[in-house]
């Protein structure tokens, strides 16, 4: 058997060294480990050893190899490069190198404590020595030549086992030790937060060259901006809503930032709603925020006549009667898709200025997850985000088919989506086992969200009824496990989303409900539920790419 190699298959700069290599690899027992291109730094200089060759029952021989010819001209050592005569000292750089490697080696606290057998060994595989050859810093048995190449497996052995007889002889676990303390101590680990920070810093740099796209468009009042999940349509509202606000290209604009959940309007208050209070929006929050700064009740959200007649009716009444104080130059609109139709009324009348007035709207259709299928009655240039910028690659390709049609991904690449197959009431503990494993991975709670399709988690009711909606949402920024639904967190992310599919059969939109689920991570996306479900909710294809089999 061959001695072991580390690495591998190292590469050579000569071919006289990976020759030294291969030979000391076949004639060595397998016990023995050779390590290639070695390389030791002190407060010296930076030193390389060709080859270490670890030897339990001999030594620690540092072997320094010089190919081409090599001679000694009684005063100094002598190479010929390409025709090129150059001084060098090989059994300097061997001694060097080996006397580094002892001071790294026995400064780790890892290092066995006894002092073992320590050596260097000079080969000159194109070079003929004389069997009496001898140099005071360089006796024979040091040093090896072109005739000696077929033996030179014992005499490498031989350099420490019968010559350096000092000290003590290591054994397997000496070599093992040497291993281990050549490998480094207390490095750093890899680190799936820090990586999902570096993919955060891309996808912050990709949107905000995207958002250049509002300067283009800063003479265009009333626009439509559409895009896929990912695609940046939020923060571009977001900095859409501080330009407008701040009088970046113009004069400074009083306007409102709507949406519809109770989520999403945590965070536009949470990035907008700071620094000084003249260049902020004036209003920020739901549809029925709106109505209540208007002096109109809200009903609970489960009153569909509420929502769909008489809210947007008793506001489109109330808007009638603001002073021009109180009405706004322009109304950013986020997640449009999730308003009604009589919606829209109200906030037009909202502008001072209802023919010219600036109305920019934010959708996807494709995360249409309410059964309201309004649109603005005015006209809207469009202009179409095409790129994903948000979620990694792996991501975005899982979900591409059931987003818009022409979406590319241009995030970072992350780990593989994961499907973890459970059905019934098992989705929900199957999704808890889940997040309970990304601890071990490195992952923190803040990182993470569970997200249901169907019921909600028993964690979500208990902090709904203990805590009241708004205050629930704002639990999204404290740094715990965030467990939500769907339905509420369109427009919102996190690094990491387990996404229980815990249904039993499909329901209507439950395609929606599903692009909009798979699309809330950032880095790592699990998927939890009944495999056949999720084919027949989302397709073949994303069957396909969940690794799903027919």
């Amino acid at each position: 058997m061959t001695a072991r190699t580390v690495p591998n298959r190292p590469t050579f700069v000569t071919d006289s060294e990976r020759d030294v290599w291969q030979r000391l690899a076949r004639q060595l027992s397998a016990d023995c480990v050779i390590l290639a291109n070695q390389r030791i730094s002190d407060e010296h200089k930076d030193h390389e050893a060709d080859l270490v060759v670890l030897m339990p029952g001999s030594g620690i021989v540092t072997v320094e190899v010089k190919g081409s010819h090599v001679w000694h001209d009684g005063d100094s050592w002598y190479i010929n490069r390409g025709g090129t005569t150059s001084a060098i000292d090989p059994v300097d750089q061997a001694m060097l190198a080996d006397h580094a490697l002892r001071r790294f080696l026995t400064a780790d606290p890892r290092w066995p404590g006894c002092r073992l057998r320590f050596s260097h060994h000079v080969v000159l595989p194109y070079t003929d020595l004389d069997d009496d050859f001898a140099l005071p810093e360089c006796p024979r048995w040091q040093i090896s030549g072109r005739a000696d190449l077929a033996d030179l497996g014992r005499r490498i052995w031989d350099t420490t086992s019968l010559h350096a007889t000092d000290a003590a002889i290591p054994d397997t676990h000496d070599v093992q030790a040497i291993e281990a303390i050549l490998c480094g101590r207390n490095l750093p680990a890899r680190d799936v937060r820090a990586l999902a920070g570096d993919r955060r810093r891309l996808s912050d740099h990709l949107t905000e060259e995207q958002a250049t796209l509002l300067s283009v468009t800063r003479l265009i009042p009333r626009i439509e901006v559409r895009g896929g999940a990912g695609s940046g349509k939020t923060v571009m509202a977001v900095r859409q809503a501080r330009d407008l606000a701040s009088g970046r290209y113009d004069k400074p604009k009083r306007i409102a930032v709507l949406c519809y959940s109770y989520g999403l309007a945590a965070h536009l208050r949470k990035s907008l709603l700071t620094g000084p209070r003249k260049k902020q929006p004036a209003f920020v929050g739901t549809f029925e925020d709106l109505g209540q700064s208007w002096g109109i009740e809200a009903a609970g959200r489960d009153d569909s006549d509420f929502w769909e007649r008489r809210l947007p009716e008793e506001m489109a009444e109330a808007a009638l009667g603001l002073p021009d104080g109180k009405k706004f130059d322009a109304i950013i609109v986020d997640e449009a898709q999730d308003f009604a139709e009589s919606w829209w009324t109200p906030i037009l009348r909202a502008l001072r200025d209802q023919e010219t007035g600036g109305l920019y709207v934010y959708s996807d259709e494709q995360q249409r997850v309410f059964p309201r299928y309004g649109r603005p009655p005015v006209r809207l240039v469009p202009l179409v985000l095409d790129h994903n910028l948000r979620n990694t690659r792996q991501i975005a390709r899982c979900f591409e088919p059931l987003a818009p049609t022409g979406l590319s991904a241009r995030g970072g690449e992350g780990p593989e989506v994961e499907f973890i197959p459970a059905t019934g009431r098992d989705a929900v503990e199957a999704a808890d086992d889940a997040v309970d494993s990304l601890f071990d991975d490195g992952w923190q709670a803040g990182d993470i969200a569970l997200l249901t399709t169907g019921r909600r988690h028993p964690v979500q009711k208990e902090r709904q009824e203990e805590l009241g909606a708004r205050a629930y949402w704002a639990t999204l920024d404290e740094d715990d496990v965030f467990y939500g639904h769907v339905l509420g967190f369109k427009g919102l992310e996190r690094r990491v989303v387990v996404l229980c599919v815990n249904e039993s059969e499909p329901r209507d939109r439950a395609a929606e409900r599903l692009y909009v689920g798979m699309s809330r991570a950032t880095d790592l996306l699990i998927v939890v539920g009944d495999p056949d479900l999720i084919a027949s909710t989302g397709g073949p294809e994303v069957a396909g790419r969940l690794g799903i089999e027919a």
